[in-house]
């Protein structure tokens, strides 16, 4: 029978992935703010070394412990404990994540320890197919983490998508509960805690920047302005407003069940940890920002650092899961699919008959005020309600195409007012494990030119429903999984699959709408556009306005969307290439499985392969469909 190859032969691939039909960063990051670690794509737990009982079987004693490594990694870490709802362990719940060379050096030696220890006392052939599915990810991500490792001097310690100077209140405001006053007063510990890791930082960011490692120029505009926006009003200044930490704070404090004294002391004692430690640390902060920003130029891409292509070569090969993509066979890859994209599009000018060129209909799809509410309270109220009607509408019709649906709630939120301003159009945050805090689907209603109407739906099915949401969701609900696979995610895995769940929604009878499908279109094309774009400036020395004029050209999104994104990609070399990469891997896989199996193929199970799994390098996942396709196969023609 015909199986599709696990890695495609990097000759062939552009032709292969091209002729595939067609997922918040962040996007995101998407699952929300980087925090104060220098995790790099695919970095996992860290490992301890003892062997479970050996009256298991392989698979049991495999999984015991990959469950002694998350536990002694959790323990590590009290911004993922906090992330996970675990608060019971009130001096972790008031400190922060060690960020320290010497526990980066630490993390190091115990993947290289681990990924030693499970091949030389476990045995793969032994395992049954899930823990087999488990040992090749956890190998992966050792290898990914132990290379990138060696890249970790090349990367920005601040940029404007993810630092603690943003991490640190978000996550105080999105995650830390209050529930009672040793919550409470864990967090004054927290924000006394943000000097030192300032400094530490700043040390590092500072180190790098002698050794040419800084984001270009046009960055700091932007760091010193979400740095500034954080200690904004009270008790930092004078003005009327109240500032973001202080404001949650307070109210959380005053939502306790203690008497009125004991409410004021911990909220004077908080004030004072904000103006005594955490102000003093930021202005400590925009200071270096305003050093360094005399100090940097304005080369925008990878290849200006000092070992700038093999660092760029692996961010490509991390982020895609496919290490042996090139630049130029990537920035080709997107070549074609814009021209291919370019094509549907118009069609759908011929459908609405509209008269001019392709530029003409972006630029009237950009312009026309029946595409965009009003920045006003009432134009950001509708279209709120009219992303929960989006919702609603495809709920009904997933059980037709999904076996599996996630537990978990989703809700519907704007992006806070302190973040906004260097956030994506819309991204999501994962729930908690406990099903206390419900995934959120943000929308960033700052600017409402930056959500036209007619990209509502696929903005909808990529970040929430079927997308993030489902992959995300559905992965931490597999509770005979390892736990470091149901919080695992791969960019080129979950990214592929919110723009894979964008085009599965037109399959699904959605985008009924002509100017919806456009809007389906436009993300797509956006994505490809990501992979020119994207390697043109860290591999081919684009400058920062040769990508702008780029997507200006060839796609439809505003002149301020694609300046924002593009000064993304600048800071994240690499992670932008994974969304289609992974989409035309899964669509790839899909065809091929509905070619093979004709009749006998059935999408809730295709889709059960792919999600029930964990976020998965791409040529495991491919594996996994190989042994579907024949293992149905088999079952049919019997």
């Amino acid at each position: 029978m015909t199986k599709l190859p696990i890695w495609l032969a990097t000759a062939s691939l552009a032709a292969l992935l091209a002729a595939c039909s067609p997922a918040p960063s962040g996007e995101t990051p998407v699952t929300g703010e980087a925090g104060t670690s220098e995790a790099g794509p695919g970095e996992s737990a860290a490992a301890a070394t003892e062997t479970p009982s050996s009256d298991q079987t392989e698979g049991e004693r495999l999984y015991a412990w990959y469950s002694e490594l998350f536990e002694a990694d959790l323990a590590r870490s009290p911004q993922q404990q906090t992330g996970l709802g675990r608060i019971d362990d009130l001096d972790a719940y008031g400190r922060w994540d060690d960020v320290s060379d010497a526990a980066a050096a630490s993390a190091q030696q115990r993947r290289i320890d681990r990924l030693a220890h499970m091949r030389e006392t476990f045995d793969f052939d032994a395992l049954d197919r899930d823990a087999r599915v488990s040992w090749r990810v956890f190998e992966y991500l050792q290898e990914t983490g132990i290379r990138q490792y060696g890249f970790r001097d090349q990367t920005y310690v601040f940029t404007q998508m993810f630092g603690p100077h943003t991490g640190m209140p978000s996550t105080l405001i999105g995650q830390h509960r209050v529930q009672s006053v040793a919550h409470a007063e864990a967090y004054i510990s927290r924000l006394n805690g943000i000097g030192p890791i300032f400094d530490t930082l700043i040390a590092r960011a500072e180190g790098r920047a002698e050794a040419g490692v800084m984001p270009p120029r046009f960055a700091f505009q932007y760091l010193t302005g979400n740095t500034r926006a954080v200690i904004a009003g009270a008790p930092f200044d004078d003005s009327d407003a109240v500032s973001p930490l202080l404001a949650d704070f307070t109210a959380k404090v005053n939502a306790l069940e203690i008497d009125d004294d004991a409410k004021a002391d911990l909220i004077a004692r908080g004030t004072r940890a904000l103006t005594d430690v955490v102000g003093p640390a930021y202005a400590r902060l925009i200071a270096m920002f305003e050093r360094h920003e005399q100090m940097t130029d304005d080369r925008d891409g990878a290849w200006k650092l000092p070992r700038g292509e093999a660092y760029y070569q692996s961010q490509l090969a991390a982020f895609t899961t496919l290490p042996d993509l090139s630049p130029q066979e990537v920035h080709d890859t997107g070549l074609a699919e814009i021209e291919r994209i370019h094509d549907e599009m118009r069609g759908i000018m011929e459908e609405v008959a509209f008269e001019g060129t392709l530029q003409d209909f972006f630029e009237f799809m950009r312009t026309d005020e029946q595409f965009y509410y009003p920045s006003t309270d009432e134009g950001r109220a509708r279209y709120m309600a009219e992303v929960n009607d989006v919702f609603d509408s495809v709920r009904d019709v997933i059980p037709d195409y999904f076996d599996t649906l996630p537990a978990g709630e989703m809700v519907v939120r704007e992006v806070e007012p302190y973040r906004a301003a260097g956030s994506p159009s819309a991204f999501y945050n994962t729930g908690s494990l406990d099903g206390s805090r419900p995934g959120i689907y943000y929308a960033n209603t700052l600017n409402m030119r930056n959500l036209p109407v007619y990209q509502m739906e696929t903005l909808a099915y990529h970040e929430g429903v079927p997308g993030h949401h489902f992959q995300l969701t559905l992965a931490q609900e597999q509770e005979g999984t390892p736990m470091f696979q149901r919080f695992l995610y791969l960019s080129a895995f979950g990214e592929g699959w919110a723009l894979y769940a964008e085009s599965l929604g037109k399959d699904m009878g959605m985008f009924t709408d002509p100017y919806q499908d456009f809007g389906r279109l436009a993300y797509e094309l956006w994505r490809a556009g990501r992979l020119v774009v994207d390697t043109g400036i860290h591999s081919l020395q684009w400058s920062r306005e040769d990508a702008i004029d780029y997507l200006r050209e060839n796609t439809s999104f505003t002149e301020e969307e694609i300046t924002r994104e593009v000064e993304r990609y600048i800071v994240w070399p690499g992670q932008a290439t994974s969304y289609k990469t992974g989409q035309m891997r899964i669509r790839q896989l899909r065809d091929f499985a509905q070619a093979e199996l004709g009749d006998a193929f059935d999408y809730g199970e295709f889709h059960d392969v792919v999600l029930t799994n964990g976020s998965l390098p791409l040529a495991v996942l491919t594996q996994l469909i190989n042994d579907y396709v024949e293992e149905t196969r088999a079952e049919t023609a019997q």
